[in-house]
């Protein structure tokens, strides 16, 4: 087996969703999976596992989580979110971080940030992230958050731009102005939902217009070097795939900024397409030939 060692920009990218399995024994094989994620040639792109409160339980009596560092999705609500962290880490997983949804879509999610916030001294060595929705109350939030930041790894943002209506998938100048509001404050943030392939895309049975994972990326090294809301936007409304692959490419050694990761809940069709553009390879993740090889497309 060659294993490929991803650039900075790249690592620990891509988060491996398991939070829309409903059936037990497939839930118990996804995990099985991730291991065999984290142990093949992209392993350094692979993030956390993210997994529901309310399949801790299943996934302890399994024996399946030990050694695995976790994302837990809250959807058992706050007040018991403690006890599944406690409970995870007994069986030997490491939790890293926790995602809260602090508001439905339409309401005002300050009151939820400030619940949030409250408890998160009860959860301690773990990220907490604020779910916000992209509706009004989000740039309160984002002061909120912003003004109780404790250290490098939280609080943060989670934004969902994806999902069973075309509403839930922001526009490029409405995700662009959420990623320069995230920088003006220093806020990280990462996506939990609507990101699966590399480029800007519409879903060929719903029409939705998907964001790409290089347009997401691409557009945080813009938004960090200081570009405006509008440079950003392009960044995320292209589907040309070469000058974002350049960008990527330039800052490949660097650290990634804003973007922390995302979730995908169809890691190896995002793993393939990020091989098809040369983005990352199964020989060095980059090297120098890569950089000056026409990018896929």
């Amino acid at each position: 087996m060659i294993v490929a060692t991803a650039p900075a920009l790249l690592a620990h990218l891509v988060d491996d969703g398991t939070t829309d399995i409903d059936e037990d024994q497939r839930l118990i094989e996804a995990v099985g999976e991730h291991r065999r994620h984290l142990a093949a040639w992209y392993g350094d792109v692979v993030g956390l596992l993210v997994v529901r409160a309310s399949a801790a339980p299943l996934l302890v009596r399994a024996g399946v989580v030990a050694g695995l560092r976790v994302a837990v999705m809250a959807d058992t609500g706050l007040d018991r979110l403690g006890g599944t962290v406690a409970v995870l880490r007994e069986a030997g997983a490491v939790v890293q971080r926790v995602e809260v949804a602090v508001a439905k879509r339409g309401e005002d999610p300050v009151p939820g940030v400030r619940r949030l916030l409250a408890a998160a001294g009860s959860l301690p060595g773990t990220a907490v992230h604020a779910e916000i929705p992209l509706t009004g109350g989000l740039i309160d939030a984002l002061d909120l958050l912003a003004q109780s930041r404790l250290g490098p790894d939280g609080p943060a943002a989670t934004f969902r731009i994806g999902g069973l209506a075309s509403e839930l998938f922001p526009p490029p100048m409405v995700l662009a102005g959420v990623i320069c509001a995230c920088r003006d404050r220093g806020l990280r943030f990462t996506i939990c939902a609507g990101v699966t392939k590399a480029l800007r895309h519409s879903d060929h049975e719903t029409g939705f217009a998907h964001h790409g994972a290089l347009n997401v990326l691409a557009a945080c090294l813009s938004a960090a070097s200081g570009a405006g809301v509008s440079a950003v936007a392009e960044r995320l409304a292209t589907a040309d795939p070469v000058g974002l692959v350049e960008a990527v490419r330039a800052a490949r050694d660097a650290p990634r900024p804003l973007w922390i990761a995302f979730t995908s809940a169809r890691l190896v069709d995002t793993v393939a397409d990020l091989e098809l553009l040369d983005v990352i390879s199964r020989r060095t993740g980059f090297d120098e030939a890569d950089r000056d090889r026409p990018a896929a497309g």
